[in-house]
């Protein structure tokens, strides 16, 4: 009997998908941007199990709590610890935008900008406000949410189920057990889907080097190296620090996700790898209860990497329409963005609609100027991804190290293996 051939693991698998999607674009463009398909496909795939998982996991989660005080408090400081994150994410972006000014010496013109590429990403309507903001979120019907694939709608759902199923005590326990069966059936669905992670790695790399390529890159390269240098500051350093202060390292957390943040890096979507994440976490010693609450929320108000990006982009257009932005201009637009940058979902391209809502909202910078980020704007979805998928493992650690529901001599020696 022959020896069965084992396939390298699926970090291994990915890394290679990658290089040849680069090699693929990069030597015949033509067919690596026909290639745009398998990436898209994948991604689908993915967002089509987004709407179950985030539901199941997020409702069994609360109701698994029992205590409704517990559900108030793990999410209020979870709440909590995202708005400081992201405020933080934000300030350095703008700190970083002004050191290094990206947008400096271009000297573009709004009358000169072709905004044609922007009708389609302008073109659906968006909320301006709080109210409009908070009215966005509910759902026109339970099961619209779904339809729509609206995760913030999907998350208020969950979280007003998980609280009556919760308040119901052994009356609701049936259901608990027949979402937590049917989350089960999902992830087996997740652990099908991931297989095709090296095709979809494979096909949006060799879409993006094919149509945009690397020579075209020049001009633009000051505020793609500003924005990775800001990400890897914000996740070394500051994250870093965190880590550090719970008496873990930062390097051994994202060698320890080393296969989730190499399928972020394929398909430029942090949505892609959440039920791994999740899984991983549980393994490393946070609570599920935890986990399954603070994860899916994340993905909504948590989006480190693209609150730093939007801040940069913003300024970056500032500076290259040659638009002077006053001190209250930039706290308008900070205040802004704390709201608006909630609803960008973790997947290619919500950070540049995001970016677009912004500043037609505030009005101080020309919509118009983002236009002069299309051409690189693919190539930083990746460190966004990235980052907010390391910023959301770190902020689920945080908070069940502070419900005291981490087990941090399993998660110091998870780290080390």
């Amino acid at each position: 009997m022959k020896p069965k051939t084992r396939l390298p693991s699926l970090y291994v698998q990915v890394l290679a998908a990658i290089a040849l999607g680069v090699l693929l674009g990069w030597l015949r463009p033509e067919i690596g941007v026909a290639m745009k398909p398998l990436g898209d496909g994948f991604v689908k795939l993915i967002k089509m199990l987004i709407g179950p998982i985030v539901f199941t996991t997020v409702t069994v989660g609360i109701a698994g709590m029992k205590d409704l005080k517990k559900v108030g408090r793990v999410g209020g400081k979870a709440v909590l610890w995202f708005e400081l994150m992201t405020t933080i994410a934000l300030v350095i972006g703008l700190v970083m935008a002004h050191l290094v000014k990206p947008g400096a010496g271009i000297h573009a013109s709004v009358d000169k900008i072709d905004t044609g590429a922007l009708d389609k990403t302008l073109a659906a309507p968006r909320p301006h406000g709080l109210v409009e903001h908070v009215l966005a979120i509910i759902p026109d019907s339970f099961v619209g949410a779904f339809v729509q694939g609206d995760v913030l709608a999907i998350l208020l759902l969950a979280v007003l189920m998980g609280t009556a199923l919760a308040g119901l005590g052994e009356r609701g326990a049936p259901v608990v057990t027949l979402l937590e069966q049917f989350a089960t059936a999902v992830f087996a669905v997740v652990g099908i889907v991931m297989r095709l992670a090296p095709i979809g790695a494979f096909g949006a790399m060799a879409f993006t080097i094919g149509k945009y390529g690397v020579g075209t890159l020049g001009s633009l390269a000051k505020m793609m190296g500003a924005f990775y240098a800001t990400a890897l500051l914000f996740v070394f350093v500051v994250l870093g620090l965190v880590m550090r202060s719970l008496g873990l390292s930062i390097v051994r957390l994202l060698k320890y996700l080393k296969e989730e943040l190499v399928i972020v890096l394929g398909t430029s979507s942090s949505e892609s790898a959440l039920p791994r994440l999740m899984g991983k976490l549980e393994a490393l010693g946070c609570s599920p209860s935890v986990v399954r609450l603070v994860v899916p929320t994340g993905y909504s108000f948590n989006l480190d990497g693209t609150a730093i990006y939007l801040t940069m982009a913003a300024l970056f257009v500032a500076q290259a329409l040659d638009v002077q932005l006053s001190p209250g201009d930039e706290i308008r637009l900070l205040l802004v963005l704390l709201l608006t940058s909630k609803g960008a979902a973790g997947v290619t391209g919500s950070g540049f609609v995001t970016l677009a809502a912004t500043l037609s909202t505030t009005g101080s910078v020309p919509v118009a100027g983002i236009t002069l980020l299309l051409g690189i704007d693919r190539f930083m979805s990746e460190a966004r991804a990235l980052t907010n998928i390391i910023g959301n493992a770190v902020a689920t650690i945080v908070v069940a190290r502070w419900e005291k529901e981490l087990d941090l001599e399993k998660a110091k020696a998870t780290l080390k293996a």
